[in-house]
C-alpha cells in the first residue's frame, strides 16, 4: 500500500461530513467517475497514475525501470483494476487493483513478505484459494492530494489545472472511493477474502471509517514498515459508517450493472500494454 500522504484525507472525513449538507455520493459524483478499468485506455491511465505515485513521487520503484512512464509488474496479468477519473479534466485521480490467487499462483505479499504472514491463516484457504485476492497498488495522484489554495506542483500539467473550492473539498474522498471500488470489485469477481500489506496508520484510519481489517501476521520492513491484514468483504462493508455504506452500494450497483451488460466481459482485451 502507498505512503501515509496517499490517504491522509481519509482521516479528515468526519469534519468534512459535518460541514456537508449534500450527500457524499451526490457531491463526489458531481466531479468524479469510478470505473472498472478493463480497456487499454483505462489500463494505461491506471499504470500512469502508479508511475507518478510509486516511481516519481515516493520512489518505491525505479524510474529507469519504466521508460514509457507506465508502472506495470508481473501481477497485473492476473489482476482486476479500478480507476477514479476527474470528470472536467479527464485526468485519472486514483487507482487500485485486486490480484487474484489460485492453487499455484502466489499473491504479491506471499512472494515478497512471506516471513511476516501467519501461514496458518493462509493454509486455512487450501483448496479454496480461488476466493482470495490481494488489494494493492493503491495510488492517488498528487494533484488530488493538494490542499485548497496550493498552486505549485512539480508535475507541470498539474500546476496548470484550476479546481473550484467546492470540488477541492471532495479530494480527500478520492482515496476512500478507490478503496471502496476495490471492495466492490472483490464482490463482482467473486473474491470475497482480501489481503493487503498496510502501513501502521492505515488500519486505524480504515477502522474510523467502519472497515475492520483483521491482522494476518507481523510487522516487516518492505518499502517502510508494513503488516499483513485481511477481511471478508460482506462482513467488512456491513460495519461501514452510513455515508460510506451508501457510497459503497452505489459503486457496487454501477459495477454490477456494467458487468451484466457485458461492458467488462472477458472478451475485452486488457493485455496490450
Amino acid at each position: 500500500m502507498g505512503g501515509k500522504r496517499l490517504l491522509s484525507g481519509v482521516g479528515t472525513r468526519v469534519s468534512l461530513m459535518e460541514k456537508k449538507r449534500v450527500s457524499l455520493v451526490e457531491d463526489f459524483q458531481r466531479y468524479f467517475t469510478i470505473e472498472r478499468a478493463a480497456t487499454p485506455a483505462q489500463l494505461e491511465s491506471v499504470y500512469r497514475v502508479r508511475y507518478r505515485v510509486y516511481c516519481e513521487e515516493f520512489h518505491y520503484e525505479p524510474v529507469e525501470a519504466c521508460p514509457d512512464q507506465l508502472e506495470i509488474d508481473e501481477f497485473d496479468a492476473h489482476a482486476t483494476h479500478s480507476l477514479v477519473v476527474h470528470k472536467a479534466s479527464g485526468m485519472p485521480a486514483g487507482c487500485a487493483r485486486l490480484v487474484r490467487a489460485d492453487e499455484q499462483r502466489l499473491m504479491p505479499m506471499e512472494k515478497y513478505c512471506a516471513a511476516a504472514i501467519d501461514q496458518d491463516i493462509i493454509r486455512s484457504f487450501d483448496g479454496r484459494r480461488d476466493t482470495l485476492c490481494e488489494f494493492s497498488r493503491l495510488g492517488v495522484d498528487g494533484a488530488f492530494r493538494r490542499r485548497p489554495g496550493e498552486r505549485e506542483s512539480r508535475f507541470g500539467e498539474i500546476s496548470a489545472l484550476e479546481f473550484s473550492t467546492r470540488e477541492q473539498r471532495t479530494f480527500p474522498l478520492v482515496a476512500m472511493a478507490t478503496i471502496l471500488s476495490a471492495l466492490a470489485l472483490s464482490e463482482v469477481i467473486g473474491r470475497p477474502y482480501c489481503f493487503a500489506m498496510m502501513e501502521p496508520f492505515l488500519p486505524r484510519l480504515l477502522r474510523r471509517s467502519g472497515l475492520m481489517p483483521r491482522p494476518a501476521g507481523d510487522l516487516i520492513e518492505y518499502h517502510g514498515s508494513r503488516s499483513p491484514f485481511y477481511w471478508e468483504t460482506r462482513e467488512g462493508v456491513s460495519t461501514l459508517e452510513d455515508e460510506f455504506k451508501e457510497f459503497y452500494d452505489a459503486i457496487l450497483a454501477d459495477f454490477t450493472a456494467s458487468t451484466a451488460s457485458g461492458q467488462h466481459s472477458p472478451s475485452v482485451k486488457s493485455d496490450v500494454l
